[in-house]
C-alpha cells in the first residue's frame, strides 16, 4: 500500500508520554513489517495511524492524507525498564488538537490490540516436555 501524506504548517506541540504497554505493542507489530511501516486503523474515530521507525502519524478520514497529528522523538532509551512510559513529542497540524488527542490517547491502545488479535504467526512451534521433579 502507498499513501502520500500532506502536512500543514505546525500550530502547536507538546511534550506527552506514552504507556509503555502501548509502546511496547507498537513496537512489536511494527517489527513484523517486512516494508517498515505498519498501517493501523482506528475505526471508532475513522482515523489512521501510520507508524514507521521515526513517528506515528494518525489522518482523519475526512481529510484523507493529510496529517492532523504526529507523534515523535520518541525517547525510548531513557527509560531504564520496559515498563516505564516513553516519552515523545506531539506535533499538531489542526488549530483543535486536544479533543483529539484525548481521544487518541483511549483508541489506538485498542486499535493496537485489535491488530495483535488478526495478526498471523507462521511457522511451526515445538513444544518442549520437562521431565517432572520428584521432590
Amino acid at each position: 500500500m502507498e499513501i502520500t501524506c500532506y502536512r500543514d504548517n505546525e500550530v502547536g506541540h507538546d511534550s506527552r508520554y506514552l504507556p509503555a504497554a502501548t509502546y511496547n505493542l507498537a513496537i512489536t507489530l511494527l517489527a513484523r513489517c517486512p516494508s517498515g511501516h505498519l498501517f493501523v486503523p482506528i475505526r471508532s474515530m475513522q482515523y489512521l495511524a501510520i507508524l514507521d521507525a521515526e513517528e506515528f502519524v494518525f489522518l482523519d478520514g475526512e481529510r484523507r492524507c493529510w496529517i492532523d497529528i504526529a507523534w515523535r522523538n520518541f525517547r525510548s532509551r531513557a527509560r531504564t525498564s520496559l515498563d516505564q512510559p516513553v516519552e515523545y513529542d506531539a506535533v499538531y497540524y489542526r488549530s483543535d488538537p486536544a479533543g483529539i488527542m484525548s481521544r487518541l490517547q483511549t483508541e489506538f491502545p485498542r486499535a493496537l490490540q485489535v491488530l495483535a488479535g488478526k495478526a498471523k504467526f507462521d511457522g511451526t512451534a515445538r513444544v518442549i516436555k520437562f521431565p517432572a521433579s520428584s521432590v
